[in-house]
């Protein structure tokens, strides 16, 4: 893994600063650090992946050597965090990207990828049908606090503040019972999210913020402000903020 900068005179109200000169060291580090944590876990590891236009170079980085030879492919099983409600074909699409980005070019078993349904179901069915499928992953149909749901959650930030798709003001910020739920207004596109319950199951969290207009919202999370949907983010296990100096601003 690249050296980061790392912060030294301020820490975050919640995990490990890592600050990283732009996004390409960014990406490479995220890259690294998601291939070492899938090799060190026995057995299946369930990775969720994020939206956006961030994690794009680090996953295109996943289907390139070294990496790519030293992902054990047939243990991971690939989660969407978030979905828009929209074809697979589509260029919204967060599985269309993340497959034309590295899924489509791994020796990844089709029936370890777990795109969200869009197409032959309504938005409420797509998100009962993802969770029946989480809960047949994990094994159970309630949470453990000591066996978490999920490995590594990749998450983004938006500058509004929204991780996954917990947009400011709606519903799914209040839902605590199921670990998936349907999102449809807050944005032009409805979208299916992962939840608070589901996300927080997580054994590490790791944010990957890049470019300067994520600079003030990324401030207000780092400084504790819980107001905003991703400062509520406390998984059971650990937090890493992969940042670029760009977003750190005065963290770096």
């Amino acid at each position: 893994m690249g050296d980061p900068a790392e912060s030294t005179f301020m820490k975050p109200a919640v995990g490990t600063l890592r600050i990283y000169e732009a996004l390409p060291s960014l990406s490479r580090a995220a890259a690294d650090f998601l291939c070492e944590t899938a090799v060190r876990k026995p057995g299946q590891v369930r990775i969720a992946l994020s939206g956006g236009e961030t994690p794009k170079p680090m996953y295109e980085l996943l289907a390139q050597d070294p990496v790519r030879h030293r992902l054990p492919w047939d243990r991971v099983q690939w989660i969407l965090g978030d979905e828009r409600f929209v074809p697979p074909s589509s260029p919204d699409s967060n599985y269309g990207m993340a497959r034309e980005a590295f899924l489509a070019h791994v020796p990844v078993p089709e029936h370890n990828v777990h795109p969200v349904p869009t197409e032959g179901v309504d938005l409420k069915e797509a998100a009962a049908q993802y969770e029946a499928m989480l809960k047949s992953l994990y094994g159970a149909s309630s949470l453990r606090i000591d066996r978490p749901l999920l490995d590594l959650t990749l998450l983004g930030l938006g500058p509004d503040g929204h991780t996954a798709s917990l947009l400011p003001g709606q519903p799914v910020l209040k839902e605590m019972k199921r670990w998936v739920a349907p999102v449809p207004h807050g944005r032009p596109q409805p979208r299916v999210s992962l939840t608070y319950p589901a996300l927080d199951s997580s054994r590490i969290v790791a944010f990957l913020v890049a470019g300067e207009e994520k600079r003030e919202i990324l401030d207000r999370v780092l400084s504790g402000d819980t107001s905003v949907p991703a400062g509520r983010i406390r998984p059971l296990g650990e937090v890493i903020w992969f940042v670029d100096k760009a977003a750190a601003g005065r963290w770096s």
